[in-house]
């Protein structure tokens, strides 16, 4: 989960002043910065304000050190003049957008990707009902962000500074690209665009012919060989999603999704997860049919896999039950069944059997294990 943002919005003239108080309103947690002849034109707002008297040079670069986005109600020209001697990298400095005097324009000038201006920017022209101007290249183009693909999904790139510039590059002058995701999430593609014909996806390396793509993107939780490393010198960047789980539910016949869901989200937290760490989710045939489970998986666009009781008594688990077995032929359902999707042992078993009984007086039965990675 990411942290909230501290955001401080900067205005020096009598119309910028007006905007800012508009800003302030639907930004309640941000701190604002005026011109201290200007002051007057906020009103009562909500948020911490603090009157600028001028030179502004050195206000400025105090913002710039202090707060992860920065919104300046000026001309670009004067904005570059002020954040320049602090310029730091594109991993450090803060996001950076510029909004003109009429309150039309919202223009991200800095850290556009790694610093959020993009993103801010646009939540900005919302607010204003103004037009985000968006330079960056993937972007403005429509396709992957090489440097920030997957954050909002917790992946980290693993990839020296040198390759997310030269693949970048390559993304953005349509040159051919193997995406392999053997693992993650799969709603890393979120526009309302297909994927660029020259984006080409697989589930494993070993299906890709190297010399027919420029640059591979690699979502993966195996070690990568340095000698690979070595042989795709420029050309690889690698994606490490977050732990990736399965679920293995049981339930009682016409449990309610919303007793599932509720078991689900309580054993989530037991094992400090979310739910875009699951790939996919496990029980006993018998329950092909249960409304709940079925309603589950497609709302969050899981695989739904079936496992039949003789399958699943054969998984040793750390809770064998004999009740269980009377009514459903296996000792276990939930704990089997997760650990027989993950291919695993009841050691990566991180949440053996969350029971929660739900307002519709029927029974969730939640497991969760991690996916073997080997």
């Amino acid at each position: 989960m990411q942290t909230a943002q501290k955001i401080a919005l900067v205005a020096i003239t009598r119309h910028g002043a007006r905007h800012l108080a508009r800003l302030g309103l639907a930004l309640p947690d941000a701190d604002l910065f005026v011109s201290a002849k200007f002051s007057t034109e906020l009103g009562t707002l909500p948020n911490t304000v603090t009157a600028l008297p001028p030179p502004f040079r050195g206000a400025i670069g105090e913002l710039f050190t202090h707060y992860d986005q920065l919104v300046l109600l000026f001309s670009i020209g004067a904005a570059v003049r002020l954040i320049a001697p602090h310029l730091r990298s594109k991993e450090d400095d803060p996001g950076v957008s510029v909004i003109d005097d009429a309150g039309r324009f919202v223009i991200p000038i800095l850290s556009g990707h790694q610093g959020g201006a993009n993103a801010f920017a646009k939540q900005i022209a919302e607010i204003l009902n103004a037009q985000p101007v968006i330079t960056t290249a993937s972007e403005s183009l429509g396709t992957l962000p090489v440097d920030i693909l997957g954050r909002e999904l917790g992946w980290k790139t693993d990839a020296p500074k040198e390759n997310l510039v030269k693949v970048a590059a390559d993304v953005v002058n349509g040159e051919p690209i193997a995406f392999i995701q053997e693992c993650g999430s799969t709603q890393w593609w979120n526009k309302p665009v297909p994927l660029p014909a020259n984006i080409h996806c697989f589930y494993r390396f070993e299906e890709v012919v190297l010399e027919q793509f420029k640059s591979l993107l690699w979502v993966t939780q195996q070690e990568v060989p340095q000698s690979l490393r070595a042989q795709l010198a420029g050309r690889l960047v690698i994606y490490r999603p977050p732990c990736m789980v399965v679920l293995g539910i049981g339930c009682d016949r016409n449990t309610g999704l919303k007793t599932i869901e509720t078991a689900l989200n309580q054993a989530l937290r037991l094992a400090g997860l979310d739910l875009q760490q699951v790939s996919a989710i496990a029980t006993i045939n018998d329950k092909a049919d249960e409304p709940g489970l079925l309603a589950l998986a497609g709302k969050q666009n899981w695989p739904l896999h079936f496992f039949t009781a003789d399958e699943l008594s054969q998984v040793e688990v750390p809770n064998p039950s004999e009740t269980v077995f009377k009514y459903m032929g296996t000792p276990s359902v939930g704990e089997a069944a997760a650990l027989l999707l993950a291919d695993t042992t009841k050691d990566n078993l991180i949440v053996e059997k969350h029971k929660y009984r739900g307002s519709d007086n029927r029974n969730a039965t939640i497991s969760i294990a991690t996916i073997d990675s080997d």
